[in-house]
């Protein structure tokens, strides 16, 4: 039976948030044994407290929201996709903003903060989820799914479809280890059409977004140099991995095509309602 993991010691970081602009300092803590991941608001009276389950997340749209007692905290899932490739359980993440900062548009700041805080075995078992039946998501429309199947190890294979004849259709297949995410996935930075980012901020979103944390494209070119040629898919499946860990920490191969948040995050909450491991 595995044992449950936290931090050796603190790590800071600090920034502004992608779609807030908002600035932030952001501390990650050891955490006790089975106290999971808790988002910790020091800027708000009390302290309040924020549990990273699937049952907390209340809105996906352009990021993924976690609220408890009506506190929120959202963009969660660059940080999650870290915490769950390290193998994190338990650690709390002291926050003096809504929103965890951009950094590089990705996981990789995150996962390098991890791995230099250091981990370390706890003496309690972690919660067994052992997935031993497809579980499957679809949209309304019956285009864009996300399935886990029973698998020995942990395997995303992900189809990306973009219209835009730039971008296309994207495929990738990890199999995730911390050494191929390091690698492959936590360097793929978060997109952004060009034409829509006027929008967006209109509605007070990507306001923290810059050439430097986004890869940017419109219809003849991309704005900046690509770390992949297919960065996109590489980037659905970090947040793929974030998104689903809100479910725990288990085995599977993930099967996706198109999906995003909301599809992620309700096939977390499917696999986290069937396990019962409410915090």
């Amino acid at each position: 039976m595995q044992k449950q993991n936290t931090l050796k010691k603190s790590v800071e970081l600090s920034g502004v948030g992608l779609h807030s602009g908002k600035p932030v300092n952001f501390k990650m803590n050891p955490g006790d044994e089975n106290e999971g991941i808790v988002f910790v608001r020091t800027d708000l009276p009390g302290n309040p407290e924020i549990h990273a389950t699937a049952a907390n997340v209340t809105a996906t749209l352009r990021a993924t929201t976690l609220e408890e007692n009506g506190v929120k905290v959202f963009t969660v899932e660059h940080l999650m996709s870290a915490l769950n490739v390290c193998g994190i359980d338990n650690c709390r993440i002291e926050m003096s903003a809504e929103e965890p900062p951009v950094l590089n548009g990705n996981s990789e700041d995150f996962f390098r903060a991890i791995k230099s805080a250091g981990v370390v075995e706890q003496n309690s078992p972690r919660r067994e989820i052992k997935i031993e039946k497809v579980y499957r998501i679809d949209d309304r429309e019956g285009k864009r799914f996300v399935m886990a199947l029973p698998y020995d190890g942990f395997r995303i294979s992900f189809t990306s479809v973009n219209p835009n004849p730039l971008v296309g259709i994207q495929y990738a297949d990890f199999e995730i280890t911390p050494e191929v995410y390091e690698k492959e996935i936590a360097p793929a930075r978060t997109i952004a059409y060009e034409k829509e980012i006027a929008a967006l901020r209109e509605h007070g979103l990507g306001l923290g977004g810059t050439i430097d944390n986004v890869i940017v494209y419109n219809d003849e070119r991309w704005l900046n140099e690509l770390k992949y040629k297919d960065e996109l898919v590489r980037h659905k499946i970090l947040d793929l991995i974030g998104d689903i860990r809100l479910a725990g920490i288990f085995n599977c191969h993930l099967i996706a095509a198109a999906s995003g948040h909301a599809l992620n995050t309700a096939l977390a909450k499917k696999i986290y309602s069937d396990f019962d491991l409410s915090v």
